[in-house]
């Protein structure tokens, strides 16, 4: 059986480069394209698709309230297509929240001639996006009533020794939003790859550190890790771990694709490994493909403590069971008992924390 597409976008172009690209995959094959979110909610209704595509900045209905309508009354997958602007990625962030599963990005330059470059990028998503576990997105308060107390963090000297390392791909916004916002401002300082294109990562970041306790920021490089700080990835560049005398830095960098992605999550394991031995935990979230479980599996080697995401709070479990399939992982769990497992682990060893 084919994956069946919906396509959904105001432009004509778009919605021709994104059949001729969708149909020519052997597995999947366009069911309708509509120009509208109202033209859309009929088709919906007579093609039952298994995925829709979804511009972000339509006529008629804004994307969002259509997005939220449908993941009320009809969930299903969606992969939305955004515009490379500041607004473009801040409504991709908000239809992340809102359930859309992954997003691509519409080309900056020749958009058909972009697109057609986009072509297995785009399949991917999809693909991804047909097996993935579609559930209704609430925003968690921190702190909330009922939630299980968190562990504390006891000895003052553990936060700056310890580091919590964390990789993520399709489904990762959300898992990273809802690990952080459980963090304590005195937790160690977290480094961060999301798999996620330039310019989105700056918004990223700026939503999470609106929502969360501690410090979130897109890493520039040259920074010294920080106690209650997260560094995420530039999507531009891959992130990396190095020490400068006591201090633990953040280095950026544009080498080649390491499994396809830069920044690539095996880049910054590989690098935490190296530079911080056992004094990393590393994370490992919902994702697709195996980018992080070789690396993560080089962290286990050289003393770190790793844990993944389990297969039913995930998204998509392509990452996390290749790290667990590697014996690159100690504990699985569920996302909601990861921050838990993770902070009861550091309060447990964290007055062993040994310098590297």
């Amino acid at each position: 059986m084919k994956i069946k597409v919906l396509i959904v976008d105001d432009s004509a172009l778009i919605r021709s480069v994104m059949t001729e690209i969708i149909n020519s995959q052997p597995d999947m094959t366009v069911v309708g394209a509509a120009p509208d979110p109202l033209v859309a909610r009929e088709m919906i209704k007579q093609t039952n698709p298994d995925v829709l595509t979804l511009d972000v900045e339509m006529p008629k209905m804004d994307g969002l309230d259509f997005l939220e309508k449908l993941m009320r009354l009809r969930p299903m997958p969606v992969v939305m297509v955004s515009s490379l602007t500041e607004r473009g990625s801040e409504i991709t962030m908000r239809a992340l929240e809102l359930g859309a599963v992954d997003f691509v990005t519409k080309p900056k330059i020749s958009i058909q001639a972009g697109m057609r470059e986009y072509a297995e990028l785009i399949a991917d998503k999809i693909r991804a996006a047909s097996r993935a576990r579609v559930r209704a997105r609430t925003l968690p308060q921190a702190g909330a009533p009922g939630a299980a107390p968190l562990p504390q963090l006891r000895n003052p000297l553990m936060s700056s020794e310890k580091l919590i390392i964390i990789g993520a791909s399709t489904g990762g916004t959300e898992a990273i939003r809802e690990f952080l916002m459980q963090m304590p401002s005195d937790c160690p300082g977290i480094l961060i790859t999301q798999h996620m294109p330039e310019g989105f990562t700056r918004s990223f970041a700026k939503r999470l550190d609106s929502l969360c306790k501690i410090a979130v920021v897109e890493s520039q490089g040259n920074e010294r890790v920080l106690p209650g700080h997260a560094y995420i990835a530039p999507g531009h560049s891959h992130l990396t771990l190095t020490r400068s005398g006591a201090n633990y830095m953040t280095k950026i960098d544009q080498g080649e694709p390491v499994n396809r992605h830069r920044p690539s999550v095996d880049v910054l394991f590989r690098s935490a490994a190296q530079s911080a031995g056992k004094n990393a935990v590393g994370v490992i979230l919902t994702g697709m493909g195996k980018d992080g479980a070789a690396g993560m599996l080089e962290m286990k080697n050289a003393g770190a403590y790793n844990f993944a995401q389990d297969e039913a709070s995930c998204v998509v479990f392509g990452m996390p069971r290749e790290a667990i399939a590697v014996g690159g992982t100690h504990e699985v769990g569920a996302l909601h008992d990861l921050p838990g497992m993770v902070l009861g682990y550091l309060a447990k060893h964290g007055s062993r924390a040994l310098r590297v």
